[in-house]
């Protein structure tokens, strides 16, 4: 049971980072709004395809909930009802929410999609947290954890509701993102714990802490990330999209940002050479390494290049990815200190 549980939270692990993904590229489309409401999209399950689905019909069926366009402003029909030949508006009540008004195909769909995937990460979680159950005995955790990751997927979805609902408040979507980060941590904990045998590492007490601040650096640089990110929405709502000079109007929190990534480089370099040097086994220090690197290529792409198509979310992504591949190591420097502790006790 134990190696289930541990394959079906590696699929849920993969699903929410690309949930990870597909966020990154609704903010990138400009599609954070493409559903403006939740959790239907206009009001349907499947959202409609073409501008003229959203218009009064006279003589049509409606059922209470769908959303129509009247005089860019969204109207909610109140019961299921047959409409007349003209609009009464005594069968709509306006949506308060807020006054987004618009309808793209493409946004539409791209949000849509984002939240398909986000449905379908709950699955496997719902799975390994039934197979918890049968591991009681073996850990109480599992089940905890378990419920935790399930708790949490309905707080993310109620803040991606808030999200919406406060089209799309910049502090929001930074609270939704370290959300979606703390499910990862919670998972890949879950991954860990289940794991049949471990490698031989060995535990070094500096290389550990050093470690903790590179994580936490990452952390900051994701949230100081986002907060670019919020700016780059602005401008691109003000004066068209990426139809200005970042380099010209870049904030202070992007140079923080940048001169952080030295900070970060630094650190990350000198931890994977005192792992190659000490032995330490730490082979996934390879591929921070590895993600550093496609961060920083990307970033310079950002800057220099007027944000190349896809370089945001990718850039977003690889981050995402860091951290959680600092954070395993970190899991495994700490079970080497626990083993070295009960060595040095014995």
């Amino acid at each position: 049971m134990k190696k289930r549980f541990r394959k079906t939270a590696k699929v849920a692990l993969v699903l929410v980072y690309l949930v990870i993904a597909a966020g990154a590229i609704v903010r990138m489309t400009g599609s954070g709004m493409g559903c403006p409401d939740w959790p239907k999209c206009f009001g349907y399950y499947i959202p409609p395809t073409d501008k003229a689905d959203l218009q009064f019909k006279p003589n049509h069926s409606y059922e209470k909930g769908v959303v129509i366009i009247v005089n860019e402003a969204l109207q909610v029909a109140k019961t299921d009802f047959i409409s007349a030949e003209n609009l009464n508006l005594e069968n709509w009540e306006p949506y308060t929410a807020h006054d987004y008004a618009i309808f793209n195909p493409l946004h539409t769909w791209v949000e849509y999609i984002n939240r398909l995937l986000g449905a379908l990460s709950g699955l496997p979680i719902l799975l390994f947290t039934v197979m918890s159950i049968w591991l009681w005995k073996d850990r109480k955790r599992f089940v905890i954890l378990s419920l935790l990751v399930v708790f949490g997927m309905g707080f993310q979805a109620w803040l991606g509701k808030t999200v919406v609902d406060s089209n799309l408040a910049p502090y929001k979507i930074t609270t939704h993102m370290v959300m979606a980060l703390v499910i990862v941590a919670i998972i890949l904990y879950l991954i860990f714990i289940s794991k049949s045998h471990f490698k031989n590492q060995k535990f070094h007490a500096s290389f550990r802490n050093l470690l903790m601040i590179a994580t936490v650096l990452t952390l900051v640089q994701i949230i100081l990330g986002t907060q670019v990110r919020q700016f780059v929405d602005v401008q691109n709502k003000l004066s068209g999209y990426l139809n200005w000079d970042f380099a010209e109007l870049a904030p202070l929190n992007f140079y923080v940002h940048r001169s952080l990534s030295i900070v970060v480089l630094a650190i990350n370099a000198w931890l994977f050479w005192q792992n190659r040097k000490l032995q330490l086994g730490y082979r996934k220090i390879n591929l921070v390494m590895l993600c550093i690197g496609l961060e920083i290529a990307t970033g310079i792409a950002m800057y220099y290049f007027n944000f190349p198509f896809s370089s945001q979310p990718i850039h977003l992504l690889i981050a995402t990815i860091l951290i959680g591949i600092q954070f395993y190591i970190l899991l495994e420097s700490s079970r080497r200190a626990e083993t070295t502790a009960v060595f040095e006790t014995t």
